[in-house]
């Protein structure tokens, strides 16, 4: 019996500039499973994205996802795609095992704060403010420098990375400062001068739908170490709960043990790990 991908729907191409398409899993002629094929951005179109991979009952255990799973690679090499990521949900131990079986590397993981019903206090030495236009122009110059040497990858020269860090942002934040959801606040010494900064955004996150998430945060080199950081994610709850929300959260790289200690400490727990894998 051959295990085969068919497609549902044609192919989307999307406002954000991403493509996607849905596909049934079929062993001959015979509807086992489904699956959603994407691009994870328009920043990175050589990154595939597998979602919601699904084997029906009878079907598992017989290698149907493994082969639904190398079929999706060849559909993505297809669409000039030089990589294919996937997030599993924290429990999902079969996923997990296929995941590791054909070669994902896992790159980091989703955690999520059930939120306390108060706002916390912020540590002695520290304030939270919004930043204002100048303040928020700067930051945001930062921010795509950053995030442009993450896409400047082999193939590609750090003027593309870029032009594709500022698409990116230009995409997630079409208004700005005043994009709708989208907070963007400094930590202040009370003596003045800036200790850190934080983005909250929104994000659709499995098993909670679209809630506050860190996309950003950072502690000006000269004031590391000294508890600074802890300071700016209990800003980020205090700014959660203000707007009426329950759940906050982030992404944290793997082998980033001092970041995942923190974030642990202050109660936010794994919900998905996220893993990728080269198309050679």
């Amino acid at each position: 019996m051959t295990t085969t991908l068919r497609p549902t729907a044609p192919l989307q191409q999307n406002s954000d500039g991403t493509r996607s398409r849905t596909y049934e899993v079929r062993v001959n002629s015979r509807r086992v499973g489904s699956l959603e094929l994407a691009t994870r951005s328009a920043a990175q179109p050589g990154v595939g994205v597998i979602r919601n991979l699904w084997i029906e009952e009878p079907d598992r255990r017989r290698g149907r996802g493994t082969v639904a799973a190398l079929a999706a690679e060849e559909v993505l090499r297809a669409w000039a795609c030089d990589s294919i990521a996937v997030s599993v949900p924290v429990g999902a131990e079969r996923a997990r095992r296929l995941a590791d079986a054909l070669g994902y590397q896992v790159t980091g993981r989703v955690m999520v704060k059930d939120l306390p019903a108060e706002p916390p206090e912020l540590p002695a030495g520290g304030r939270g403010r919004p930043m204002d236009g100048a303040e928020f122009d700067d930051w945001l110059e930062r921010a795509v420098g950053e995030y442009a040497h993450h896409l400047t990858t082999p193939g590609t020269t750090p003027e593309q990375g870029l032009a594709a860090s500022r698409a990116e942002h230009a995409r997630m934040l079409p208004a700005g400062r005043e994009t709708p959801g989208a907070d963007f606040l400094l930590l202040e010494a009370p003596e003045g001068g800036v200790l850190g900064t934080l983005w909250l955004g929104d994000l659709e996150v499995a098993g909670f739908g679209a809630i506050p998430y860190v996309w950003d945060v950072d502690v000006a080199a000269e004031h590391r170490r000294k508890g600074h950081g802890r300071a700016l994610m209990l800003l980020a709850e205090r700014t959660a709960l203000a707007a009426g929300a329950r759940n906050l959260g982030l992404h944290v790289v793997e082998g980033n043990i001092p970041a995942r200690r923190l974030y642990e400490s202050l109660g936010y727990r794994d919900t998905a790990v996220n893993a990728i894998k080269a198309l050679v």
